[in-house]
């Protein structure tokens, strides 16, 4: 059966303080947690129901992972998602590694995204489109909050993130690089091309955009051509169209 301190301590980690004091997090959901189990992060341990066990024995054998057997109903009392029937993990988390765009790589820049289901939708689609590194700023939610892990559906183990201050980055590491940055006014999506040399795609806060600090960095202004009457588009949803836009014209040459 589960103890008090182990429920105390899994539910704790949904908050950022506790997840930082024990570098570790929480994942819910067989998916997520079999991907977890496919990648380099360092599992603590698996709560899982029979069920679970029986159908992942193999890869579960192979990962050696300490494994406690919990029934549904004690399953529910852990993590955030009422809807996990299967398993949840606690892992540890990665140290903030520094990262910047390789010669001809292109990398996504965040500034101030504070939804952790956009920053999780974020990176699912960075994951779709083959781009494998994430620059947040500090103000960016936690990459390891249960949300964001959610809604990455597994995508945030194939993602590398960096957090920093953006604008001290860009002034540091940007030179001769292209900082192309999402804006409601700017130089058609249709039109634009992307420089060959790599850079940087820059997207901002839901509501207010890409802050003028980091903004003072961007050398391209980009917009994706508007049609209807909405006013703006979902940070995750302008994301895709940004990066399909890039691969297109990767595949092209």
């Amino acid at each position: 059966m589960l103890s008090k301190n182990q429920i105390k301590y899994i539910n704790s980690l949904q908050i950022k303080k506790y997840r930082q004091q024990h570098q570790s997090f929480v994942v819910e959901g067989a998916k997520s947690v079999v991907e977890l189990l496919a990648s380099d992060y360092e599992v603590e341990t698996i709560w899982a129901t029979k069920e679970f066990l029986q159908q992942h024995q193999g890869t579960l054998a192979i990962s050696q992972v300490s494994i406690e057997t919990v029934t549904l109903s004690e399953l529910e009392k852990l993590g955030s998602f009422q809807s996990n029937d299967s398993c949840l993990a606690v892992a540890k988390t990665k140290e903030n590694r520094f990262l910047s765009a390789d010669p001809g790589e292109y990398v996504l820049l965040l500034d101030d995204v504070r939804d952790p289901g956009n920053l999780g939708t974020i990176l699912r689609i960075a994951d779709w489109y083959g781009i494998t590194k994430v620059i947040c700023s500090e103000s960016t939610t936690d990459l390891y909050n249960p949300k964001v892990v959610a809604a990455s559906k597994g995508s945030f183990t194939r993602i590398d993130t960096y957090y920093t201050d953006l604008p001290d980055f860009l002034s540091q590491h940007g030179a001769g690089a292209a900082v192309v940055g999402a804006f409601l006014e700017g130089e058609s999506l249709y039109d634009f091309r992307y420089p060959t040399q790599g850079g940087y795609l820059v997207m901002g806060n839901e509501s207010q955009g890409i802050g003028e600090a980091v903004g003072a960095y961007v050398t391209h202004k980009v917009t994706i051509p508007r049609f209807g009457g909405a006013e703006s588009l979902n940070v995750g949803i302008a994301t895709a169209v940004i990066c399909d836009n890039l691969r297109r014209q990767l595949h092209k040459g």
